[in-house]
């Protein structure tokens, strides 16, 4: 699943493609992208409308239009795809047609969505949001108070949105790796030290991953463009059975809320 990285490099590409720029036609091969709502809201609330701002919230890529804005989750493995001539091709769920192009939404497991909100800030899934990592607002004393208050694994811990948004699997285990912290600990039981190290972790990873993600630039032809150069900075995730490149001991994965979890016994307490 794409997390913080990946979403916010896709914003800052899309932004530069389509703000400013009129939708012309909304086209839905594939309803399941648009529910609960259904294609012919979000034909009617999209077609006209200039895309003022493309941001990013968490997971969530949000086009704010004149009025109202189109939020986009990519769930698992969705995309998305520009089409210079505007001729659409492939498995395309939904696309935006503008002047100069169109932009296709891509989920071939239909799990994403595009949906239309008058606010974004009224999403479910972004009302209850927790603070932003690469923000200003994400300070060592902000992470250590919210330790405090729970009681859940740490690694549950940083996958729970409403507490920090937009981390997921892969650099929530590279965070705790990097900490040295096991992702079974009890989060109120992580030391003043340690939340201060998780967090210069935490940071450190995302700034990172983002720079793989943007450098080069998204390439929305290439499917595998989401994992471009993350061979460079990742160290334990999807490593089981390896060698721990801190210690040499072996790396273990077990699930977490139905998640994979990658770490090192050895080094991570």
């Amino acid at each position: 699943m794409p997390e913080l990285p990946e979403v916010e490099s896709v914003a800052r590409t899309v932004r530069s493609l389509v703000r400013g720029k009129t939708i012309l036609r909304c086209d839905v091969i594939h309803a399941i992208a648009t529910k609960p709502q259904g294609p012919a809201l979000l034909r009617r609330k999209a077609e006209g409308q200039r895309v003022e701002q493309v941001e990013r919230r968490g997971k969530y890529l949000i086009f704010r239009l004149c009025a109202g804005c189109l939020v986009l989750h990519f769930k698992l493995d969705g995309q998305l795809v520009w089409f210079p001539n505007r001729n659409v091709a492939g498995h395309v769920d939904i696309a935006l047609h503008f002047e100069d192009g169109a932009l296709g939404f891509v989920d071939r497991r239909h799990f994403g969505r595009v949906l239309f909100h008058r606010r974004a800030e009224d999403v479910p899934g972004i009302a209850g949001m927790g603070v932003e990592p690469l923000s200003r607002e994400f300070t060592p004393t902000v992470l250590a108070a919210r330790l405090r208050k729970s009681r859940r694994p740490l690694k549950l811990f940083l996958l729970d949105q409403t507490r920090i948004a937009g981390l997921g699997n892969i650099y929530s285990s590279e965070a705790l790796w990097r900490a040295g912290l096991s992702p079974r600990r009890r989060a109120h039981r992580v030391t003043h030290a340690e939340s201060q190290r998780l967090h210069k972790e935490i940071v450190g990873v995302l700034r990172r991953a983002l720079e793989c993600c943007l450098h080069p630039a998204p390439d929305f032809r290439n499917p595998e463009w989401w994992f471009q150069g993350l061979e460079k900075i990742l160290r334990v995730y999807g490593r089981e059975g390896k060698s721990c490149r801190r210690c040499g001991g072996r790396v273990r994965r077990i699930d977490q809320g139905g998640r994979s979890t990658f770490w090192c016994p050895g080094c991570q307490h």
